[in-house]
């Protein structure tokens, strides 16, 4: 996690606090918002870009260090990412999918995983200013960080992808300011602490996968999503979410929605324990 020194970081954690509260009312109104699964199936990405001939490449690290990524997306949605893949290899760039579709058991998994609860932590306490920061404020910047609801959680959809691009040529990375994953005040999309060349890659990279109608999400510089009810938000459709958070059968391909998608996958309780846990581990 990046953690300024400089003297600017009383700015940094201003803009932080101020930014992650509206973060925490777009979630609100995500929560509130209507969808209507349209019941479409999930396939792989892999297998279309490959069908394609496009390059891409797929990360191979696990969640939570147990679970495989599961790199499927809606069926609709995979001619756009094909055209996102072939669009970035003729700029000489090449779309690492960092992740895809999640379970619920991942997800719920992941809200407590020290690899991504102890971020948070540090995040909360850097913000607070205590070593123990309030669980209020850890279960709204993680509702905000790692989806805690399933009508909140666009991976839980098959509806979004995580991203990272790199060029062809010598496989460096196309720097955005932080790598994936950050939590902190780079995190958000718009981040007024990058340099010209950081920002312009964020704004390259987003200008591709907008233009094949995959919207981004501002509080992450490396998610992007269609179709479901983030995207109708932030696009002001009015329309609702095609997409909701469903259970997928690989074998029958049938998708199944969630019974009580409104229910938090990880209680204000559990984070309370997890607190204690990571403030263990960190010391």
């Amino acid at each position: 996690m990046h953690m300024p020194n400089s003297s600017d970081e009383s700015d940094r954690r201003k803009y932080w606090t101020e930014y992650m509260d509206r973060m925490d009312l777009l979630i609100d109104e995500l929560l509130a918002y209507p969808y209507d699964d349209c019941g479409e199936s999930l396939e792989s990405i892999p297998d279309a870009f490959d069908a394609a001939g496009v390059e891409a490449t797929f990360s191979k690290s696990r969640i939570c260090n147990e679970f495989e990524r599961i790199f499927f997306i809606r069926k609709s949605l995979l001619p756009d990412l094909v055209s996102i893949a072939s669009e970035l290899n003729m700029r000489g760039w090449m779309l690492k999918l960092e992740d895809g579709f999640r379970t619920e058991e991942m997800q719920t998994r992941l809200g407590r995983s020290p690899e991504a609860f102890d971020r948070i932590i540090q995040s909360c306490a850097w913000e607070s200013g205590l070593r123990l920061p309030p669980a209020n404020l850890v279960f709204r910047r993680a509702r905000v960080l790692v989806a805690t609801y399933g009508r909140s959680g666009t991976h839980m959809m098959g509806a979004a992808v995580d991203i990272s691009v790199f060029n062809r040529d010598d496989g460096s990375e196309l720097w955005r300011g932080a790598s994936y994953i950050e939590m902190s005040e780079l995190t958000p999309m718009d981040c007024p602490f990058l340099n010209e060349e950081e920002r312009e890659n964020r704004r390259a990279i987003t200008e591709v996968m907008e233009r094949h109608h995959f919207t981004h999400f501002p509080g992450e510089f490396w998610h992007y999503n269609q179709g479901d009810a983030l995207d109708q938000i932030l696009r002001k459709t009015g329309v609702p979410g095609r997409y909701g958070p469903v259970h997928w059968d690989p074998a029958s391909k049938n998708v199944i929605p969630y019974e009580d998608p409104a229910r938090p996958l990880n209680s204000i309780e559990n984070l309370e324990a997890e607190i204690d846990k990571a403030l263990t581990r960190l010391g």
